[in-house]
């Protein structure tokens, strides 16, 4: 017989496991992830600063109110028109970033305000060798009611800390996260987003990278939060919709049991290739399916949703039909939740929300039998943009596009509801001012 170590414990390798340990032995990535997140809701209730890192130092957490400013020459820097803005190969930043180092041993350093510039990483650093690496993507609006707003914070701050926790990166408080950026668009949005431009937008990106500057498989003991701000282009109007084309039978995006559900850059480098491949042949992203059954899930990096109407034999009822998060492989998006929430309480007796699982075959036999009424990608990047066609294996379905040939009008309702909350049209809870320009 056989005698295992555990944790301090000895264990016999012919021992009877109770479920719950079985359980455990199963959902290792879960138990761990939720371990973590656990342990920080702990430290974020007051404990953080007085907890004890390695050799007695005090582990401080993050801390918005001790950013220090360094502010750029308000002169030496034009603001571009959009267009101008995204005309070139590199993303054209704001005036300003912040930044903010992490030890394990020390925890969290001040946070800077600083001109917008290079970071400086050593070649061994641990985010250039094992993907170490995650990011967020919001936007400020400038409203035409001249303010300033950000949408839904709240939420990306939550999932930035369970992406952080995911690829063992520092947990942090999400609402220090949220007054950081909030100061930082407080300072930059001024001037970049005047308020002559009512209706445009700015895209952030805070992003946490490991920087320990060991090679070997680990943990890093230190990481870097930064923040951006920048301009990008608008992508919610392709003429004609976007088009998508299923993904090759050899390469899928994500799956079951890995972290599609997270915002690790690891998503995206590996999904490139197909994606290049699919406009070299006139579409306009991927429509990632999944498994032998081919589930949809995602187009591109946004949430997909299709339009249709139920057999008869189920009802006839017109569906709002989106995959599910229950599985954890797709990204939970920000834009997603509020399409599926504003569904559900605005268009009640009108169409039926419905998370689930569906299948490819399921949209070809609805096309083939005239029940598709709109798709539409969704996500911060697209916002809400009309998908047109799907191309599988060989065969076209297409989209309808609505009488304007642009959108369908359930897409086109949605969206602008959403727009309204984003610009200040319709004064909204999930449109948050940023008062201290």
């Amino acid at each position: 017989m056989v005698s295992l170590f555990v944790a301090g414990s000895k264990v016999s390798s012919s021992s009877s496991f109770s479920p719950v340990a079985r359980a455990q032995d199963v959902d290792l990535t879960a138990s761990a992830l939720e371990h973590r997140i656990a342990e920080a809701n702990g430290k974020f209730n007051g404990h953080t600063n007085g907890a004890n890192g390695a050799n007695g130092h005090t582990v401080k957490a993050l801390d918005a109110s001790k950013l220090t400013v360094q502010l750029a020459d308000p002169t030496a820097r034009e603001v571009p028109d959009e267009a101008t803005a995204n005309a070139g190969d590199e993303t054209t930043c704001t005036d300003h970033m912040i930044t903010c180092k992490w030890r394990a041993a020390t925890g969290w350093e001040t946070p800077e305000l600083k001109p917008y510039g290079p970071l400086s990483l050593m070649p061994t650093a641990s985010v250039l060798h094992y993907a170490t690496e995650c990011f967020e993507g919001l936007k400020v609006f400038r409203g035409y009611d001249g303010k300033l707003r950000l949408f839904r914070l709240d939420l990306n701050a939550r999932r930035m800390l369970m992406s952080t926790l995911r690829i063992s990166l520092p947990g942090f408080e999400p609402e220090e996260l949220e007054k950081l950026i909030t100061t930082l668009v407080a300072v930059d949005g001024p001037k970049w987003l005047p308020r002559e431009r009512p209706g445009s937008f700015l895209y952030i990106r805070p992003a946490m990278i490991g920087t320990q500057s060991q090679l070997g498989v680990q943990a890093p003991k230190e990481a870097l939060l930064f923040i951006t701000v920048s301009f990008m282009p608008r992508l919610d109007a392709p003429v004609g919709g976007i088009k998508l084309h299923t993904n090759p039978e050899d390469m899928v995006r994500a799956w079951v049991g890995g972290f599609g559900y997270a915002k690790v850059g690891a998503n995206y480098g590996p999904s490139l290739l197909a994606t290049a491949e699919a406009r070299a042949r006139g579409f306009g992203q991927i429509l990632w399916l999944y498994g032998p059954e081919g589930y949809c899930t995602e187009a591109g990096a946004s949430n997909f949703f299709i339009v249709w109407r139920a057999k008869e034999s189920e009802g006839g009822q017109l569906q709002l039909v989106t995959a599910p998060l229950d599985d954890k492989l797709i990204l939970d998006g920000v834009t997603r939740r509020s399409v599926v929430e504003l569904a559900r309480k605005r268009l009640r007796g009108e169409v039926e929300m419905v998370e689930r699982k569906y299948t490819i075959d399921e949209v070809v036999e609805a096309d083939r039998e005239g029940r598709i009424v709109e798709a539409f990608a969704a996500g911060t990047a697209y916002f809400i943009c009309a998908v047109s066609m799907i191309h599988h294996r060989g065969k076209d379905v297409q989209i309808p596009m609505g009488k304007t040939g642009e959108i369908g009008p359930l897409t086109a309702k949605l969206k602008g509801w959403m727009m309204d909350i984003m610009y200040g049209n319709e004064q909204h809870e999930w449109g948050v001012v940023v008062s201290k320009e």
